[in-house]
């Protein structure tokens, strides 16, 4: 061969299972070359004779987004050196064996994420380049990079927040707190696809496509864009929220599995929101998304969750003297549960000592910035009162901290305060466990103890922050100071004697305590507590009364008493949410002073419970036998049952079965084989829905081996 010829590109190999190994992509499949910034991957090109370093000048471009340009940021030219500079764009460390060249190319840990072209350009001197593709590769944010603004520098809390494709969702009430399963499938072929199909329907691209492929290089930025763009009230969003009762239009927000049809359901239809979503829906396909990107990710309950919408730091809920709770005209509400992310970032556009978790909400609630969308927000901030910071900090610290007042309401206007709750709001706020299927409280990340002096002096200091501008719209300030209300002399309190099962009776105790009360009597009281029993709505809201009961109780000094009484099935059975949640209250009116006292009770009511078996050892691609069973433990039939499975690595999508009517107090037996598909911890997750409990859910967790070699 004339070793003066021109160089000419032949082939080139991208490694694709080599690199995205060491890129801890090589879940997220093997047909394309899927990458992480701020890591170097290797790639072999042979030419057309040996390649000479002093006389074959080559240059490197690598280009995202429509109209790239280096000034941008989307667009990098780099040439072949033996050493590799710091943190730019760069290909060097090469190796000649014959005509073969392999080169390690580097991108910085600020590089724009997305699809990218790598071309190469091949010169003589300072004559003309003859231009070649190189191929196509994904790059991603960059977890274990220390140069990368979401590094985690724990490969355990990796392995949780980045490479676990299930979790769990805690839901129900804070003395009643229940798991639910969630696939969040990030691996599934098509996920990485679709969740820059978001990026690229976002109305910042819509815009501006090429400043904000730019600006996709800031983890900030991008989860702005997608906490904007799983809800659908600007854009063409993921999800439609509902909050009503008829989901006729689509699926109901609890029968929804995982991300993963969530997702495909979106993308197969150019982009139309999916019908529909409720909070845990919205934060669990951001976690899908997130993690898929590469940015650490979480999702967190948090119960009694304040939507203060006019910024005061209290919530006002309003009973009559029947103990009927009514419907407030202001927007301001008490969520029995609200569910958002946590993303784990450096937050180099704040002061220092505010990295780490930060709080994103993708449910629409408010906009922020002219959009709906929240955070991220630093939970460091929001222990410490720091509501300044961007961004949405403010309407986040209120969310766990805001104040609840209940008022007596009588005659068209409030008559007295009733309770005022500084540690109603804002409770066992919770997270998965890392490698484990238990919870985990955060509560004090979020806020010092309840009650603690700490707690209550970044209330003031973040109180005085928002009211500012008018302290005299508020009662709040005058709220902060007061002592605690006139002392009564009865304590009450509300419990359940036994587990409340959807189907049921349901048993009540109240508690009624005397206690000493300075300048009083201390002879017998006298009590009429009047109860009113409410479907519970998930926005804390209530329906129309279904039950009410009274009592005359006489409670001697210092004594103690315990009255038990039922609430009937009859009572509730058509009157629930499909959440089935029932909101008890009681007022009782002290006969010798006039004086009323409140006591409550939430509780959600328990389904049927749901068992799943697997005998044998799982493999890839063996038959796997799986023992399904459900006991209709009601005094009714579950009329038009049917099942759906789910589990990313062991099922391609989803499974479904008919499975009819299933008559109170029968069980029925499902036997079904499954061929597992990926090696690894997986998780089965299976939904048995009918007309009149929507969600019986039940998950198990498997193992799978790899296929042993034939």
């Amino acid at each position: 061969m004339d070793p003066v010829a021109a160089l000419e590109l032949r082939s080139v190999e991208l490694q694709i299972p080599r690199n995205n190994k060491d890129h801890h992509t090589e879940d997220l499949g093997s047909s394309k070359l899927i990458l992480r910034r701020g890591q170097i991957f290797i790639l072999t090109m042979v030419f057309s004779r040996p390649f000479q370093p002093q006389k074959d000048h080559l240059t490197f471009v690598a280009e995202t987004g429509p109209e790239p340009t280096e000034l941008l940021g989307t667009r990098a030219t780099f040439f072949l050196a033996q050493t590799r500079p710091e943190n730019v764009w760069s290909a060097s460390d090469f190796m000649t064996d014959s005509n073969s060249l392999q080169v390690s190319i580097f991108s910085p840990a600020s590089a724009v994420i997305g699809h990218y072209t790598l071309k190469l350009v091949i010169s003589e001197g300072q004559g003309p380049g003859v231009t070649y593709p190189l191929g196509n590769f994904i790059l991603l944010f960059n977890p274990w990079s220390t140069e990368d603004d979401v590094y985690l520098p724990s490969e355990t809390l990796l392995r949780e927040y980045i490479m676990s494709d299930y979790g769990f969702i805690y839901k129900g009430q804070t003395n009643s707190i229940t798991s639910r399963p969630w696939n969040y499938g990030q691996f599934e072929e098509d996920i990485i696809d679709i969740c820059f199909e978001i990026l690229n329907k976002s109305l910042y691209f819509l815009k501006n496509p090429s400043k904000d492929h730019s600006q996709r290089n800031n983890v900030v930025y991008v989860c702005r864009v997608v906490s904007a763009m799983i809800n659908s009230n600007d854009d063409s969003g993921v999800l439609q929220g509902n909050w009503g009762e008829d989901y006729s239009q689509g699926t109901s927000p609890l029968e929804w599995n995982g991300s993963v049809a969530i997702l495909r359901q979106w993308s197969a239809r150019g982009g139309q929101p999916v019908k529909y979503g409720q909070c845990w829906v919205f934060a669990s396909v951001m976690c899908t998304v997130m993690r898929c990107l590469g940015v650490p990710t979480r999702v967190v309950s948090n119960f009694h969750s304040a939507h203060n919408t006019d910024g005061n730091l209290t919530i006002d809920t309003y009973y009559d003297r029947t103990a009927e709770m009514l419907t407030a005209e202001r927007p301001d509400k008490i969520w029995n549960f609200h569910v958002w992310n946590e993303c784990w970032m450096i937050r180099k556009d704040l002061p220092p000592g505010y990295n780490g978790w930060q709080v994103l909400d993708p449910t629409p609630q408010q906009t922020s910035s002219g959009l709906f969308c929240c955070g991220p927000a630093s939970v460091k901030a929001i222990k410490e009162g720091d509501i300044q910071l961007p961004y949405d900090t403010p309407f986040v610290y209120a969310e766990v901290n805001a104040d609840e007042v209940v008022w007596l309401f009588e005659g068209g206007q409030v008559q007295e305060i009733l309770a005022h709750n500084t540690s109603y709001i804002g409770k066992a706020i919770s997270t998965k466990m890392v490698g484990s299927d238990e919870r985990l409280d955060i509560t004090s990340s979020y806020k010092y103890p309840e009650g603690s002096s700490e707690e209550r002096s970044v209330f003031i200091k973040a109180s005085w922050k928002l009211l500012e501008r008018r302290r005299n719209a508020s009662s709040l300030l005058d709220l902060l100071g007061s002592e605690s209300f006139k002392a009564k002399p009865v304590q009450l309190q509300l419990h359940l004697a036994k587990a409340p099962m959807w189907g049921q009776d349901l048993l009540l105790m109240l508690y009624v305590q005397r206690v000493p009360v300075r300048d009083r009597v201390q002879g017998p009281v006298g009590l009429t507590v009047r109860f009113c029993a409410q479907a519970l709505l998930h926005g804390g809201g209530t329906r129309k009364p279904f039950w009410r009961h009274i009592l005359h109780l006489n409670v001697d000094f210092e004594k103690e008493l315990q009255w038990p009484f039922v609430l009937p099935y009859s009572s509730y059975r058509d009157k629930l949410t499909d959440e089935k949640l029932i909101h008890v209250a009681g007022i009782a009116e002290l006969e010798e002073t006039g004086q009323f006292i409140l006591v409550l009770k939430d509780f959600s009511l328990e389904p049927p419970h749901l068992s799943i078996e697997v005998f044998e050892r799982a493999e890839v691609g063996k038959a796997l036998n799986i023992h399904i069973t459900l006991t209709n433990t009601l005094m009714v039939p579950l009329n038009n049952c049917a099942m759906v499975l789910e589990g990313s690595g062991l099922i391609n999508g989803q499974m479904t079965k008919d499975l009819g009517i299933l008559m109170a107090g029968h069980t029925i037996r499902i036997h079904l084989e499954l061929y597992p598909i990926k090696a690894g911890p997986h998780q089965l997750q299976v939904l048995i829905s009918s007309s009149e409990v929507k969600e019986i859910k039940g998950y198990k967790d498997i193992l799978v081996a790899a296929a042993l070699a034939s």
